[in-house]
């Protein structure tokens, strides 16, 4: 397959600042209590990801912070697989999970949730949407106040969105408001992928239902059902400027008002059977 010059050029520059990176990681990495996980599921992102994790890593050591980046190859066939063989070779803070058939974001993401094991657990996308520095952003938060759960909300005072297709932005505003309508709730991005968790949180928030998108929605509406504490920060959000969007505004239409569905009858009719204890 055929990849931009561009991409070649910009990635043959991050090999060699990454590999500078990497010298200065800790010999005794693996026995670290890790305080972040960042999980990161990735099909087909061989123009991005490097430019992706190399972003993301600095911020993190620069706040000095123990971390790993948990990438969920989710059935890569354009080079992105050996990409990430590369940084890893390079990189022990990085590691590389491969998400078994059936593939899928939502699958991706579990996969790479029970690959975690960071005291937190943050979600980001490949595609280099997400902001490092909001990622810092939450895990102060979180910390510091003693948060089960952090949300972003792009279009609160302080959010920023930058080339959000027109169509895409009308389906997900539509959604966003009625979600907050159902739950009573005056968080109004809950379809925003980028949250971080605290891990035993997470074990709180299962069985997950979702496979696709959807499980963007699920995990911040078991948050409010289940009676987890949580704060939401303004966040910012870059469209894509390589690769495809894996998300299919007809594909999930339904999926959606799946988790929606299902949360509302367990906040209805589970008389607290799965609320946080």
């Amino acid at each position: 397959m055929c990849v931009d010059s561009k991409a070649i050029i910009q990635i043959g520059i991050i090999d060699t600042t990454f590999m500078k990176f990497s010298k200065k990681l800790s010999k005794h990495y693996m026995n670290e209590d890790l305080e972040l996980s960042i999980v990161i599921p990735a099909h087909n992102e061989v123009a991005v990801i490097k430019d992706t994790l190399l972003s993301l890593y600095s911020r993190l050591e620069m706040e000095q912070l123990s971390f790993e980046l948990v990438v969920v190859n989710d059935n890569s066939s354009d080079g992105t697989t050996e990409i990430l063989d590369e940084l890893c070779t390079v990189n022990q803070r990085i590691r590389r999970i491969d998400n078994n058939p059936p593939n899928g974001f939502g699958f991706a993401v579990r996969c790479g949730l029970d690959a975690a094991v960071g005291k937190y657990v943050a979600i980001m996308m490949a595609d280099a949407s997400d902001d490092p520095d909001d990622v810092v952003k939450f895990f102060r938060m979180a910390e510091q106040e003693g948060l089960d759960a952090v949300f972003g909300n792009r279009f609160a005072k302080g959010g920023e969105v930058i080339d959000y297709p027109l169509l895409k932005l009308c389906f997900n505003r539509l959604t966003n408001w009625i979600i907050a309508l159902l739950f009573a709730v005056r968080y109004t991005d809950t379809s925003n992928a980028f949250k971080l968790y605290r891990q035993d949180t997470l074990e709180g928030l299962k069985p997950y239902l979702s496979h696709h998108f959807n499980f963007t929605v699920e995990l911040p509406l078991k948050v409010i059902v289940r009676g987890y504490s949580y704060g939401v920060l303004p966040n910012r959000w870059t469209n894509r400027k390589f690769g495809e969007s894996k998300l299919k505004i007809k594909e999930m239409g339904s999926r959606y008002l799946f988790i929606i569905l299902y949360c509302l009858i367990e906040k209805w009719l589970s008389v607290g059977d799965y609320r946080k204890l």
